[in-house]
C-alpha cells in the first residue's frame, strides 16, 4: 500500500487505513510511542498514561489513615 505525507497545521501527517488499525488493535485516540531506525517509522502501542481507579486502588493495602495538616496562619482576610 502506498499513501503520502501530508500536511497538517504545522506538522505532517499519514493516514492510517482502518485495516491496518484493525490487525493491529489500535483504535483512535490510543497512546503510541514512535521511534526511528535509520530509513524506518516504528509505531509502537504505549501502556495508558493514567491508571483507571481500579487499577489505582488494586494495590491499596488499607493502613493509611487520612488527617489534618496544619497550613499555617491565616493571610488576609480568611475567616477562620
Amino acid at each position: 500500500m502506498y499513501t503520502k505525507i501530508q500536511k497538517w497545521g504545522n506538522s505532517h501527517a499519514i493516514r492510517i487505513p482502518k485495516y491496518i488499525l484493525d490487525s493491529t488493535n489500535l483504535r483512535e485516540n490510543d497512546q503510541v510511542e514512535i521511534d526511528v531506525e535509520t530509513d524506518r517509522i516504528i509505531i509502537k502501542r504505549t501502556k495508558n498514561k493514567y491508571m483507571t481507579l481500579k487499577e489505582r486502588l488494586a494495590g491499596y493495602s488499607g493502613d493509611y489513615k487520612c488527617g489534618e495538616w496544619d497550613t499555617g496562619k491565616p493571610e488576609g482576610r480568611e475567616v477562620w
